[in-house]
């Protein structure tokens, strides 16, 4: 943690730098009052279900935002050849720039914190569902930034980092609703299994399954790897 965290105090330092992190901060929190407040005048349901099916959405833009820069500015600036030639080690790097979007990512799920409180205030909301409805998406976002990673990690475009990042979560969120079209059993669960979406059900009817939660936790490694194997090669060539 020692060598990781340079490089995650440099990437937290580059989000409030750059004006990115505010622009899609205020716009992710902007987006979530408008379906927090529209969705409870609609329903007068004193929980946060609806927000986080609409936010899961949002996230789609959002996650590629935020990860389109982390590998591609380096190649970009030729940065790259120096920090791959540093004594930090490929997942010293990766994993400095992962936890740092993270944390940001993290904040921002923080300061939605006033929609449980106001719910509160004038009702009596069942707080089991919310709290792990906040885990899971949690957990569903930092899967997405994996993803973004590693999108990022194939090109020195941020532009096409950001639309190969879309294009993958996309494919990796109509999973769930092709098992509609596949007959066979079988291979419906496994395209079940395999959905993002899916795991994050049991969050919002406030279980948390370890299984849910190891599936994201390997997924999000997976596409960590993925990324470090990437850069691993061209930092051989």
């Amino acid at each position: 943690m020692r060598k990781i965290y340079p490089i995650y105090q440099k990437e937290m330092k580059a989000f409030f730098v750059s004006p990115v992190a505010y622009i899609v901060g205020c716009i992710f929190l902007i987006t979530a009052g408008y379906f927090f407040s529209v969705v409870l005048f609609y329903t007068k349901e004193a929980n946060l279900r609806g927000l986080f099916e609409n936010l899961k959405f949002i996230l789609l833009i959002v996650a590629p935002i935020l990860t389109m820069r982390l590998l591609s500015e380096e190649k970009k600036l030729g940065t790259d050849e120096l920090l791959f030639t540093s004594p930090l080690t490929n997942y010293d790097i990766i994993l400095g720039k992962y936890f740092a979007t993270i944390t940001l990512y993290l904040i921002m799920l923080i300061l939605t914190i006033e929609f449980p409180i106001i719910l509160k205030m004038y009702s009596k909301p069942d707080m089991g569902p919310i709290y792990s409805s906040y885990l899971g998406f949690f957990l569903f976002g930092s899967s997405f930034i994996a993803v973004g990673l590693f999108a990022s990690s194939l090109t020195e475009n941020q532009i096409v980092a950001a639309i190969i990042s879309f294009g993958l979560l996309l494919i990796l969120w109509l999973i769930s609703w092709a098992t509609t079209f596949v007959p066979v059993e079988w291979a419906k669960n496994i395209l079940t299994s395999l959905s993002l979406t899916e795991h994050l059900n049991s969050f919002e009817k406030g279980i948390i399954d370890l299984g849910d939660i190891f599936y994201y936790l390997s997924f999000s490694f997976v596409f960590v790897f993925l990324a470090n194997q990437v850069t691993e090669a061209k930092r051989w060539k």
